[in-house]
């Protein structure tokens, strides 16, 4: 089984990165911050986790108010580091564990908690800046990570009693996955600090004293502090604290601090901090019946023969063939795709296996390989076939032989002017 070896809370400041990359270890103003992160990096290097789960918020870069979600999981295979306005920092992409997130997803859903979840992201200051000094990451990153993110910037956000709860269910997903793992939890942001109106510059070393405190002994203190108590106490931008508590409620009650550092240079109260796990808490329920929990919503769904659920493995197996057809909402992909399939398909470096599906309109196909129906329908509008067409082929049956199953002979597409000229199957 997956084993929780401890817990590790880190500021997140870009301030951190831009320390790293501009080379000021020994710059006066810097050097405690990588001191204080020197006793961290050890203890990673010699627990040797496989898994950093690591909790923070995107700061709008990769996520956008357009959708904006409380809890979004990583599922994907790898995560790339995001441009913020100053260019790509000079990290590697770091290999995410598609296993264990799927597993926590269906975990976290079970526990009643409304998810997200994300692939082909890149990832902002948020994750790297605390994970470019927490581990090595030359040639290569030492192990995988799975990104959480917590919405913290428009309200409403969770309450800190949800992020508590949020971070007891992730250790038992956690704590249920059969692989031989070992995984550790970070829990990120903060702590004192407002960088908004005219309140910027806010900080409160005492209350970040008292917190530091409250987490490792008395965390269920924290969770019943409203947003507005959070700001008043540590300023407006420190409600991304509620995200060590997600690090904390993954943790056993009784927790062993490893290591605690506190540096507050300019605008934001900078911690790190190490806790292991003292004695483990039983378990509210064996895993064998939480496991069984979390898989009852599609137990037997097997039986159902030519179904095919879209679970996360198949979204990350076949997202690159899901998105090139997405893509041909956009008019100007559709209009390549039209001239050229062939550039099209090496533009999006689209698999052999992959383009000959497309080319040889292997509907059936496409679904076993794990396309979902809408991105078909979206291609049917594209090139001219009719749903009722689709709907025959996947039957291995004529449309002929398909209508006779039907109340009626239509046929019918998805609505759009740019998709009339490809109706001729509605015009005999």
């Amino acid at each position: 089984m997956a084993r929780i070896l401890g817990g590790i809370a880190s500021s997140h400041t870009p301030t951190l990165g831009f320390a790293l990359d501009q080379n000021k270890q020994n710059d006066p103003a810097w050097a405690p911050i990588f001191a204080d992160y020197a006793p961290v990096q050890k203890w990673l290097m010699e627990k040797q986790p496989d898994v950093l789960l690591m909790i923070f918020n995107d700061h709008v870069t990769s996520f956008f108010f357009d959708h904006y979600s409380a809890f979004t999981l990583g599922i994907g295979e790898s995560y790339a580091v995001a441009d913020e306005g100053g260019g790509v920092r000079a990290l590697p992409p770091i290999q995410g564990h598609p296993g264990l997130s799927h597993h926590i997803a269906l975990g976290l859903v079970a526990d009643e908690f409304d998810m997200s979840f994300f692939q082909d992201k890149p990832l902002d200051h948020g994750c790297f800046s605390p994970l470019s000094l927490l581990w090595p990451h030359e040639p290569q990153w030492p192990g995988a990570i799975i990104p959480l993110v917590v919405g913290v910037l428009q309200f409403p956000i969770p309450s800190a009693k949800r992020c508590y709860k949020l971070g007891q269910s992730l250790r038992k997903a956690i704590e249920s996955y059969p692989e031989d793992l070992k995984v550790v939890v970070v829990g990120t942001g903060g702590l004192s600090h407002q960088i908004h109106g005219e309140r910027a510059g806010f900080n409160n070393p005492e209350w970040d004293a008292k917190f530091l405190g409250l987490i490792e002994k008395d965390p269920q203190r924290l969770t019943e502090i409203t947003h507005a108590e959070y700001a008043k106490l540590g300023g407006m931008e420190s409600s991304e604290v509620i995200m060590w508590l997600i690090m904390r409620g993954a943790l056993s009650s009784n927790v062993k601090k490893i290591h605690q550092s506190y540096y507050l240079p300019s605008m934001c109260g900078i911690a790190t901090v190490i806790y292991e796990n003292e004695a483990s808490d039983p378990l509210p329920e064996r895993n064998q019946e939480y496991v069984e929990r979390m898989n009852a919503q599609l137990k037997g769904i097997e039986e159902l023969q030519g179904t095919y659920p879209y679970t996360h493995a198949r979204s990350v197996k076949a997202y690159r063939l899901n998105k090139f057809l997405h893509d041909l909402i956009h008019p100007a992909h559709r209009a390549a795709f039209k001239a050229d399939p062939e550039a099209a398909f090496e533009a999006a470096g689209l698999t052999g296996e992959e383009r000959e599906l497309v080319r040889s309109r292997n509907w059936r196909g496409m679904i076993h390989y794990g396309v979902i129906f809408f991105m078909l329908e979206k291609f049917g509008a594209v090139v001219g076939v009719s749903n009722l067409h689709i709907y025959a082929a996947m039957r291995g049956e004529t449309l002929q032989e398909f209508q006779k199953s039907r109340n009626t002979k239509a046929l019918y597409s998805v609505a759009g002017k740019e998709g009339t000229a490809n109706l001729a199957w509605d015009k005999k």
